[in-house]
């Protein structure tokens, strides 16, 4: 045996000689042309895609008791919602309510990987919005190939016009029904056609938003999915061998190659997979599923409506392409149940059970004491030791009410003057508050005392606030 390390003649006259090459650090971006496809999953698509547009092109417009149904009312701190309106203080329902989505996506992608990005993503949602209107007015994915590598004339610069245009008319409602859920939608419509809006932030907004729609529908498409979405970074951590993801079959499918249907592919020695590049035409991140698993696939599962059209033509069976599990396809058993989705599950359940509950009995109305620093006591006509306040009662509920204010906390404490407020839906009422006290009652210089107010139509509907009266020191004897 050799006590040398082997060497490289690296002499320049040497024909083994190491030649560098140039290697390009970044690629730059092919456009991709996406194939229009019908099939199981594409009608499922069709079927969110409506919902989801309609949702929000119409909760806006939507009212209830002249009351938009979802309207966030910033300047007045009022968030209206299907019929409640929450307040500032309600912040913890919304916590609460991203702890939920947060949980509820890790639950569904444990089970079935990237669902939300395949049909309910906006960037998903938008993005076919925009490649259905390419596809109605500059033709099919053969026909915009041609298009693109065509010289320019009028025919290419009309279609070419008309696509933007109606990309541009689509981001514009977007961002104009965006905006509406924050300024009143019947009336921003009027005032932005008319160029009257009171506030220049409208328009502002308006504008980003028509901006940000079509680059990121009509021109970024798969580069936010591939570099500027977190979740397709991190996604592969709630994977598991047991979670349902599009895959290829390459036990069925390889090796693949072209064939006519009658001939039978057990004789040439190929397998199902006819090598049409189907699955990839389809695909909008432009990836071949055959490779295996990316973090580039949204889960759309274009590409297994494209193969079984194509199974269906050569009469085999379907699913070669399929939603499945790494266990089936190496043939072992996929489990359901397991103690990642045990995990999810329970504490899906737990948040959901603890925002229904705080929902449930979440206080109409909320009390508010702020005690009059200017002045630490002063003795009024009768005598008596008086101290005051600002009263601040907030009607967080939908109907009008009368509220009652009393206090309790020293012997003979009371108010002195108005006790009982009527407050409008959704109104905020502050005014002054003297409270008074005989001397005598007094054994300190100053006590705790407790504010409370309650309907007088519902007795389960009350809120109390602590507060401190001061006065002189007691005589002692």
């Amino acid at each position: 045996m050799s006590d040398k390390i082997p060497v490289q003649n690296l002499d320049p006259d040497s024909a083994a000689v190491y030649k560098p090459q140039a290697v390009e650090l970044y690629e730059s971006r092919k456009k991709i042309y996406v194939k229009e496809i019908t099939g199981f999953f594409q009608k499922i698509r069709t079927v969110s895609l409506w919902m989801l547009m309609g949702m929000y092109f119409l909760f806006c417009w939507i009212s209830v008791d002249g009351q938009q149904l979802v309207q966030f009312d910033l300047p007045n701190r009022q968030f209206h919602i299907f019929g409640t309106t929450f307040w500032p203080q309600d912040f913890v329902l919304l916590s609460w309510l991203l702890i939920i989505c947060a949980f509820g996506l890790f639950f569904v992608t444990t089970l079935f990987g990237r669902v939300w990005c395949g049909y309910t993503c906006p960037q998903t949602v938008w993005t076919f919005i925009f490649m259905w209107l390419e596809e109605k007015i500059e033709g099919s994915r053969n026909q915009r190939m041609k298009l693109d590598q065509a010289q320019m004339s009028g025919q290419k610069i009309a279609k070419k016009s008309a696509k933007h245009a109606a990309w541009l008319l689509v981001a514009f409602a977007t961002g104009l029904t965006f905006v509406g859920y924050f300024y009143p939608i019947r009336e921003l419509v009027p005032d932005i056609l008319s160029f009257s809006a009171t506030s220049g932030w409208a328009y502002f907004w308006i504008a980003f938003f028509t901006v940000a729609t079509y680059l990121n529908a009509g021109w970024l498409r798969e580069q936010v999915c591939l570099y500027m979405c977190p979740y397709a970074r991190f996604q592969s951590v709630m994977f598991d061998r047991n979670t349902m993801i599009v895959s290829y079959n390459p036990n069925r499918g390889e090796p693949r190659g072209s064939r006519k249907r009658s001939v039978d592919p057990k004789e040439k020695g190929l397998g199902d997979c006819v090598d049409c590049g189907m699955c990839v035409q389809v695909c909008p991140t432009g990836i071949d599923i055959r490779d295996g698993l990316q973090y580039e696939c949204i889960g759309c599962a274009l590409c297994i409506d494209a193969c079984d059209s194509i199974m269906e033509k050569m009469e085999y069976s379907k699913g070669l392409i399929s939603y499945t599990t790494e266990n089936t396809l190496e043939g072992q058993t996929s489990k359901l149940i397991r103690p990642r989705t045990i995990g999810y599950g329970i504490m899906l359940v737990v948040m959901m059970s603890a925002f229904a509950i705080k929902l449930g009995t979440r206080n109409p109305v909320e009390l508010d004491i702020i005690r009059d620093r200017g002045a630490l006591f002063t003795t009024n006509s009768k005598g008596f030791v008086e101290n005051s306040y600002t009263l601040s009662i907030m009607n967080m509920s939908n109907d009008v009410r009368t509220f009652h204010v009393s206090v309790s906390g020293l012997d003979k404490l009371a108010i002195n003057g108005k006790t009982d407020y009527t407050l409008q839906p959704s109104e905020l009422l502050t005014a002054p508050l003297a409270v008074e006290a005989p001397p005598e009652s007094m054994t300190e210089r100053n006590h705790d005392i407790s504010f409370k107010v309650q309907a007088l139509d519902d007795d389960d509907v009350s809120d109390e606030s602590e507060s401190r009266f001061l006065g002189p020191a007691p005589i002692r004897f």
